[in-house]
């Protein structure tokens, strides 16, 4: 069975767990790759490192691009996606794609580092690239179709001076759909690279839907005559993908569709955290701690007629209610306090009329 939609809370923070272990992945890996490795080095190197933390299949299996490979440069058929012997080398872009499948949620990203010290181009590059998120999302909030909004991507990438690099993708894709699966004998077998299971709903899917878009809804994302209509609801992997000259870069990342909203399904995702950290976007707003409060003044009650006329009543030697009592010396007390002062400044006169006679 396949889920491609209505995602209760709970399932969609699953999908955003195994979006997060995709990136750990990629993440961990990129800090280990060496000059000399080749993609397929690479490659190894992610699949092995999933397979450690509990993944057991893939939606497809990862992918490793070097150098000018990361702009599909020379691609002309869909096998030169998969690694090859290309070596890392200081100075080259580097992309990394994987799509692990973790009790039937499939996440599906896509990460993009510089081997070395980043390059004017290659800097400027992923800073334009993240203008791409707030685009595609405006116009999905907006209403736009699909095919409108693969076109704005592309316009603003012509503005840029780049070229793009997803149109070389199968089918020309700037997204797909990814879902909850079943798994079952399929989802563990893999034919060239991909789980069989996608040959069971997303392929068959992709083709009635260009072949008949007006009664099929496309799984794929792109500008074909399928993608031209609103937005449909689901989860989407997108994947806008530039090419400057030989040097390319990319992100990939869960897009949630409702019928009355979009979002992304997750802020901390790692090209955010360095668009933050590089001031390429406005940081989060903190939490202001709330103020403290002073605490409330106890209300005084008024006094009633009856209370006041009490109080001008209180009998004398009594402490009225209304007052707090104010502590006085008696006039007696007073008068015998001055008495015994008399009495000790004329004992002292003696004494010293004595120590004078001496």
């Amino acid at each position: 069975m396949i889920k491609q939609q209505d995602f209760t809370a709970r399932e969609l923070a699953r999908f955003r767990d195994v979006q997060r272990l995709a990136y750990a992945c990629v993440e961990q890996v990129g800090a280990q790759l060496e000059a000399g490795m080749t993609e397929k080095d690479a490659v190894t190197l992610m699949e092995a490192w999933l397979r450690e933390s509990g993944v057991t299949t893939f939606f497809h299996k990862p992918f490793a691009w070097f150098g000018d490979r990361t702009a599909f440069a020379g691609f002309w058929n869909d096998f030169q996606f998969f690694p090859t012997n290309r070596k890392l080398e200081h100075g080259m872009p580097v992309i990394l794609d994987v799509a692990p499948l973790v009790d039937g949620y499939v996440a599906d990203i896509g990460w993009s580092t510089f081997f070395g010290e980043e390059s004017p181009e290659y800097k400027q590059l992923k800073r334009d690239l993240i203008a791409y998120r707030a685009l595609i999302l405006d116009g999905v909030k907006a209403g736009r179709t699909f095919r409108d909004i693969y076109q704005d991507v592309d316009a603003l990438i012509a503005r840029q001076g780049y070229v793009s690099a997803h149109r070389k993708y199968p089918q020309r894709v700037l997204a797909h759909r990814v879902a909850k699966i079943e798994e079952s004998w399929w989802t563990n077998r893999h034919l060239f690279g991909f789980g069989l299971d996608q040959f069971t709903w997303l392929v068959p899917q992709g083709l009635r839907a260009r072949l008949n878009p007006a009664q099929n809804e496309s799984p794929l994302w792109n500008d074909g005559i399928e993608s031209d209509h609103k937005p449909q609801p689901g989860v989407w992997a997108v994947e806008p993908h530039l090419d400057c000259h030989g040097i390319g870069a990319k992100w990939e990342e869960i897009l949630v569709i409702t019928e009355d909203d979009a979002y992304w399904l997750d802020e901390e995702t790692p090209h955010m955290i360095e668009a933050r950290a590089r001031g390429w976007v406005g940081r989060k707003a903190a939490a202001k701690p709330a103020a403290k409060k002073a605490p409330p003044k106890k209300a005084v009650p008024k006094k009633t007629a009856t209370q006041k006329a009490a109080a001008k009543k209180v009998a004398p030697g009594k402490i009225s209610p209304q007052r707090a009592p104010t502590k006085k010396v008696s006039a007696k007390k007073a008068s015998t306090k001055k008495t015994g002062i008399k009495k000790a400044a004329a004992k002292k006169s003696v004494i010293r009329k004595q120590t004078r006679a001496t």
